[in-house]
Parts: structure tokens; C-alpha cells; sequence
């Protein structure tokens, strides 16, 4: 081992157990909030208490939704990673042989000597379990230690949309007449944000929070352009 590589590096968990549904989480609940009260803003007078009250029904309605929609995604996923593994397993106790070998051609495709390829399958082999987690990670790309937990996903996703959500609220909660405060507070919160999870990517800082806030500036733009059209009239 070179003096510069001790082997003592991590990596991060890129699963998507929990990153996945709390940075969508709070993408979404910033975003459909502001959205949302800008919309009201336009159609509505602006500082009215209805406002406050959409933004609130808006974080309430939506941790819910969003919480209850991603326990059931990731619950459906990992059901289905079980199936597939099961399937595996019943395969591997059937044609131990056919498996044995299917699992040496992976390792040759891979670029193993073939008789290396033939002794590491059987090697795994001596062990059934051994042999389902290599057949699955090579099948399935999944480990089965590893799966997906739908209540991680579900409380980081509703924990997350509900701060996203709550900014745009907050100005009017400490008694902001306009939608001023709230636009510039969720549009410097999405660039944070943006920002943030360019520490889990290989985007640059500025570039990931520029296109968060212009993603979400529009959309509130869009949203505060059909209050004005649809307000007056129900009014």
C-alpha cells in the first residue's frame, strides 16, 4: 500500500434511503409553497389572512401527502426487491449447477480468466447464502443487507417538505403586509438549498443554487400570473 492511500476512505450512502426524499422534500415544500402563496398573493388582497391560512393548509396537506406517497414508493420497492430475491433463492436451490455456472459467465464478461471465474463461483457456491448475495448483487444490483426503509424515507421527506414549506410562511406569520419578505426569503433559501446538495453531487456550489432559484422563481411567477387571471373573477 502506497504511503498516500492508507485504505481508510468512506463513501457516502448513495442508496437513496433517506437523501433522496429529503432534499425532494424540501425542494418540493419550498417551492409548491412559495407557489402557492404567491398565487394567492396575486389573486387576493395582499397581507391577507387567507394567504396565511393556504401556506399553512399548503405544509400541513403536503408533509402528509408527501410522507404517505413515499412510504408506499419505497415500501413498493423493497416488497419487490424481496420478491426478486426470493425468486433468486428458489432458483439457486433448483439448478445449483446452471447457477454456478451463470455466475462464472458474469465474472468472465467482467474480464476474469475463465478458470478464475469457475473457481470463484464455486467457491461462493459452498455457501447458499453466499451464493444468493453474490447472484443478487450481480442480477439485481442491489445488496440485500441494504435495502431501502420505508419509514427513513417517509419521516425525512415529511420533516423536510415541512421546513421547505414553513419559509414562505414565516413573513407573514411575524406580520409582513406583501409578498416582498416571502420572495426573498424563499428565493435565497433555494439557492442555499440548491447549494447544499451540490455537496453530495459534482455540480458546483453556484451553479446548483442559480438553477434552484431560477427553477422555483418561475414557477412562483407562473403561479402569482394565474392568481391575477383567476382572482378578480372568483372575487
Amino acid at each position: 500500500m502506497t504511503e498516500e492511500h492508507h485504505g481508510d476512505h468512506t463513501h457516502r450512502d448513495v442508496n437513496g434511503g433517506w437523501l433522496r426524499p429529503a432534499v425532494f422534500g424540501a425542494m418540493d415544500g419550498l417551492v409548491s409553497n412559495f407557489a402557492l402563496i404567491a398565487g394567492m398573493d396575486g389573486g387576493t388582497e395582499s397581507g391577507s389572512k387567507f394567504i396565511v391560512l393556504a401556506g399553512l393548509a399548503g405544509l400541513a396537506a403536503g408533509a402528509f401527502s408527501m410522507a404517505a406517497g413515499e412510504y408506499t414508493s419505497v415500501a413498493s420497492q423493497r416488497e419487490l426487491a424481496r420478491a426478486e430475491i426470493e425468486i433468486e433463492r428458489a432458483e439457486i436451490q433448483r439448478h445449483p449447477v446452471d447457477e454456478e455456472i451463470e455466475l462464472a459467465e458474469t465474472y468472465r464478461a467482467k474480464g476474469l480468466d475463465p478458470d478464475l471465474a469457475s473457481k470463484v463461483a464455486k467457491q461462493f457456491h459452498t455457501d447458499p447464502e453466499q451464493a444468493l448475495e453474490e447472484h443478487v448483487r450481480e442480477e439485481l444490483g442491489i445488496d440485500p443487507h441494504d435495502l431501502p426503509k420505508p419509514l427513513v424515507a417517509a419521516m425525512s421527506s415529511f420533516i423536510c417538505f415541512a421546513v421547505g414549506a414553513f419559509i414562505p410562511v414565516l413573513p407573514y406569520l411575524l406580520g409582513a403586509a406583501t409578498v416582498v419578505p416571502a420572495l426573498i426569503m424563499s428565493l435565497t433559501a433555494l439557492f442555499i438549498c440548491g447549494a447544499v446538495v451540490s455537496r453530495v453531487t459534482t455540480r458546483s456550489w453556484w451553479y446548483s443554487g442559480l438553477r434552484q432559484l431560477l427553477l422555483g422563481g418561475l414557477a412562483a411567477a407562473l403561479t402569482y400570473f394565474v392568481g391575477t387571471l383567476v382572482g378578480p373573477g372568483i372575487g
